[in-house]
């Protein structure tokens, strides 16, 4: 993993000094460099910032209060502060930093602090992907209510699912007749995943996976046509362009 960092302070020597250790480290991406808060500020508005190393004995902006501006940016970088004053340690402990170098610094007390961001991002990362695989998980199946019982129906035999005014017909591979559960379009539509159904008409929602061929005004799906309606028309293009 690489971390995009920028440095900043208002002093030439230590921001040089910074920017030569960012350079160095592998794992670190020196994006940019900046005397001034304020210009820093509007940077990482602009691009995606994983790591500042920050000053904090600034004129204009200081690096404290710039800190806790970053609660504003999404996702939000973390801070690693450089200062030549040990009392605003608890200041940086208040808003959140990763780190505080104490002025000057060795390179092995820069590294160390680096490693904590890099650990601390590749633990983010292992979360979100533990996420994903769960919501994928829950992705996989359905239960719907079937003549007075909860049936588990797995979305990859889904097939598409027709409106029948307070009910709705889920026709699946394999099974000649349709299940019939009371519930409405409007309830699965939410409960089903965007990536593989697509309400494509105010009576019809499609699994994209099993569509079979597309036409200007419907869909085919096994030997069932279904119309592509007017206000959905517009989605369905939009799909479709991504294959074109």
């Amino acid at each position: 993993m690489i971390l995009n960092c920028i440095a900043v302070d208002d002093e030439p020597l230590a921001l040089g000094l910074v920017c030569k250790f960012i350079q160095q480290t592998p794992f670190l991406n020196l994006v940019d460099r900046f005397n001034s808060s304020t210009e820093a500020l509007k940077a990482i508005h602009e691009q995606r910032i994983d790591l500042i190393f920050l000053d904090i004995q600034m004129p204009d902006l200081n690096g404290i209060e710039l800190a806790r501006l970053l609660d504003n940016v999404s996702p939000s970088p973390r801070v690693i502060f450089t200062t030549a004053y040990n009392q605003f340690a608890i200041e940086g402990f208040k808003v959140d930093a990763l780190d505080y170098l104490l002025k000057p610094f060795s390179y092995e007390e820069f590294l160390r602090a680096s490693q904590k961001a890099l650990n601390y991002a590749e633990l983010i990362s292992r979360q979100a992907l533990a996420e994903n695989t769960i919501d994928e998980a829950k992705d996989e199946y359905i239960f719907l209510k079937v003549e007075y019982q909860l049936i588990r129906v797995e979305l990859n035999d889904i097939l598409y699912i027709e409106s029948l005014k307070d009910y709705v017909k889920i026709w699946l591979k394999g099974r000649e007749r349709a299940l019939l559960s009371l519930t409405s379009l409007k309830v699965l539509e939410e409960k089903l995943p965007s990536k593989q159904f697509m309400r494509i008409h105010r009576s019809f929602i499609i699994s994209l996976k099993n569509i079979s061929s597309v036409n200007k005004t419907s869909v085919q799906i096994n030997n069932k046509f279904i119309t592509i309606g007017e206000q959905h028309k517009q989605t369905f293009a939009e799909y479709l362009n991504k294959w074109a």
